[in-house]
């Protein structure tokens, strides 16, 4: 590979001409010699892209006649682009003019790892990580995903102790650098999921492919979070119900498969008659759909999901515990009272 292989930073935009006019700034600043944008419209009803063509004619468009959702966008959008490495970024992400550097380095320094994600702070406190994937993401035994700096709802504050590149699990959506050539052998994202958890789905794959996922904290970004679906919308409880249950369904070995998805049965219906106890009773609805997709999904649409080609491989960030015991019941709030040390 060349000293400096090309990147290309490719933005699915859904109606957010507001955060590219916020954010775009940030993203032209990048300090790296051989990078490309590309913005990826998804069927926008606002201005974005006749603002994009007045204001920045330099950053290429790929247009779309409807919104395809974050899976499908991506996935018809990379079929056009050409680069050696993909970075996927969020609209509403704010990045330091160096963040490309120390990604591209780690990557061409191990040709094992397939992708990574910057250290991700949040925009509206820049001291405190951010809900979407934090330092890395990791995942418990029961398919809940977590973070390091961020567990459940609860995210702490950023004072370097996550600062080393290390293996994780996932990679965030928000800002993730990819391997072109990996991204197309997997066959991209999973389309059905349409959007929330396909990252972790795509990443357990190719963890199970024999690739791997870490976490670059000298690159850091600053996200919004919540622009196109904020949390506690009814629509994105019910997608990552559906979508996680998917997901399990397809990586997990037939024999953990049975016992792990029966205990997240019961743990998901907790969770749904609590939503219900307390007043929230969207929530509860969206879970009880979610069963219900996920049914449907299993009974007539598997042959339109991507599924892994083994499930031999090694996984990293995987935690052998029960993450809503380790929060919920013995009040762990920081991910490294629950993980401890990683290495």
């Amino acid at each position: 590979m060349s000293s400096s292989p090309k990147v290309a930073i490719v933005i699915l935009n859904w109606n957010g001409q507001k955060y590219l006019q916020q954010f775009l700034p940030s993203v032209l600043s990048t300090s790296y010699s051989n990078f490309e944008i590309i913005v990826a419209d998804n069927g926008s009803k606002d201005d974005s892209v006749s603002f994009l063509q007045g204001k920045y004619p330099e950053i290429r468009i790929i247009r779309f006649p409807k919104n395809y959702g974050f899976a499908k966008g991506y996935n018809e959008a990379l079929k056009q682009v050409q680069a050696e490495y993909y970075v996927l970024l969020n609209s509403d992400v704010e990045v330091q003019s160096g963040w490309l550097q120390p990604m591209v380095d780690l990557l061409e320094a191990n040709n094992t790892i397939a992708a990574c994600q910057p250290k991700i702070l949040s925009y509206k406190n820049k001291k405190t990580f951010e809900y979407s994937g934090a330092a890395g993401g990791w995942l418990d035994k029961y398919g809940y995903p977590f973070a390091k700096g961020r567990v459940f709802d609860i995210c702490e504050e950023d004072h370097g102790q996550y600062d080393q590149s290390e293996p994780i699990f996932w990679a965030s959506g928000a800002a993730l650098f990819i391997r072109s050539k990996v991204f197309h052998e997997m066959k991209g994202f999973d389309e059905y999921f349409f959007a929330h958890q396909e990252e972790i789905d795509l990443c357990w794959r190719m963890q199970l492919a024999g690739h791997k996922i870490y976490s670059c904290p000298s690159s850091v970004v600053y996200h919004v979070g919540g622009g196109t679906l904020p949390r506690g919308n009814s629509l994105k409880t019910f997608l990552n119900f559906r979508n996680n249950r998917i997901m399990l369904s397809k990586n997990l070995p037939l024999g953990r498969k049975l016992w792990v998805m029966s205990f997240r049965n019961l743990l998901d219906g907790i969770s749904a008659w609590k939503g219900l106890l307390t007043g929230d009773g969207g929530y509860f609805i969206a879970i009880l759909r979610a069963q219900v997709a996920f049914l449907k999904w299993w009974l007539f649409n598997k042959k339109k999901s991507v599924f892994p080609a083994t499930k031999k491989g090694d996984l990293s960030g995987l935690l052998k515990k029960n993450m809503v015991w380790q929060h919920f019941i013995k009040k762990k709030n920081r991910f490294s009272e629950i993980v401890g040390k990683t290495k």
